[in-house]
């Protein structure tokens, strides 16, 4: 079992991810845990701060070292062992399925949800074991990120989807995009599913998927395409 604590300010958005889909499902099969940690609960002023101006000016603010230090004390405490932590940010390294097929590994990863203009640098410099990236675009936090990644992560636990090859099948697993899918009717509006995936004959019909996930990610994402020929 994998166990995720999330330092965040809007613990309630997580509910996203536990009320729903195949994260919820994956929760009441006790496939992981999670945890919210507010860090306004380890603030030590009357208001609850959790930010403060940056020093040499600028706009913004940005959370403050001691609760984010407290919050990470706190999770360890609670599982007796240094988790791994993840700051989700933008100078972070991109995500990919490469990367989330090393993280699976892990027992406790602790997400740490930036808000403001970011974090301390001495917390990051004394804490945050990685810093992960989930695009080259701004949010407004570090919560929807850290619920991609969680989300992403949840589906390659071994139970987390219904059919077993599920999760093989995704775009990205082999380094190729997904091939074309289709359902029923054979033809809608003029259009028909492809006769090969009507043949029944499974060979050729898998032979047929990679050639399309192969012509897929040439056509649309030549980047991922060239590291494909490459390797």
């Amino acid at each position: 079992m994998i166990r995720f604590d999330v330092i965040t300010l809007f613990p309630e958005m997580f509910s996203a991810l536990t009320e729903s889909g195949v994260s919820r499902r994956a929760l009441q099969q006790n496939l992981y845990q999670l945890k919210c940690i507010n860090p306004r609960k380890f603030t030590k002023n009357k208001h609850n701060t959790v930010d403060d101006r940056p020093y040499g000016g600028g706009p913004g603010m940005l959370m403050m070292y001691a609760p984010l230090k407290a919050s990470v004390e706190f999770i360890e405490q609670e599982t007796g062992s240094k988790p791994y932590v993840i700051y989700l940010s933008p100078q972070g390294k991109p995500l990919n399925q490469s990367r989330l097929n090393k993280l699976k590994d892990l027992a406790n990863i602790t997400l740490v949800c930036g808000r403001y203009e970011g974090l301390d640098e001495r917390f990051i410099d004394a804490y945050v074991d990685e810093e992960i990236c989930i695009g080259d675009f701004v949010v407004s936090g570090g919560e929807l990120p850290a619920m991609m990644l969680i989300d992403s992560l949840v589906r390659l636990l071994p139970g987390a989807l219904g059919h077993k090859d599920s999760a093989v099948e995704d775009s990205f697993f082999d380094g190729l995009l997904d091939c074309p899918h289709y359902t029923r009717p054979v033809e809608i509006d003029g259009l028909k599913v492809p006769a090969i995936l009507q043949s029944g004959n499974h060979a050729k019909i898998a032979d047929w998927r990679h050639e399309q996930k192969v012509i897929q990610t040439q056509k649309k994402r030549p980047d991922l395409y060239k590291i494909y020929t490459t390797k």
